[in-house]
């Protein structure tokens, strides 16, 4: 039988009001996935990216496996997430370098 760890977690209030985020910009290397969570708004030049979170791929994979399981939660009790016409098996993905401000000559962060 697999005995349950029990850990204690402890947020700081500056940490626990959150940032609000509709951009996540993923790379990745042989070794760490780097999550940059940015906001983009209308009328703002570039995204501003407020948070920036690196972990193993090992990591990354329990991140997606949460998420999934999650995400499976929260439609079983509100009903499907809508992504506003995408195909769902396409993802939600683009290239920053296929953006205006971001593509050849564009301004970079």
């Amino acid at each position: 039988m697999e005995e349950k760890k029990e850990i204690s977690l402890e947020i700081k209030p500056e940490i626990a009001k959150g940032t609000y985020s509709n951009l996540a910009i993923i790379t990745h290397s042989h070794s760490e996935f780097i999550i940059d969570f940015a906001t983009i708004l209308p009328g703002l030049p570039k995204p501003d990216i407020g948070n920036r979170i690196i972990m193993t791929p090992e990591h990354a994979k329990r991140l997606l496996n949460a998420l999934m399981d999650n995400v499976t939660k929260y439609e079983a009790q509100f009903g499907l997430i809508s992504l506003g016409g995408q195909n769902s098996q396409q993802g939600g993905t683009f290239n920053l370098g296929d953006l205006p401000q971001f593509g050849p000559g564009g301004a970079k962060s």
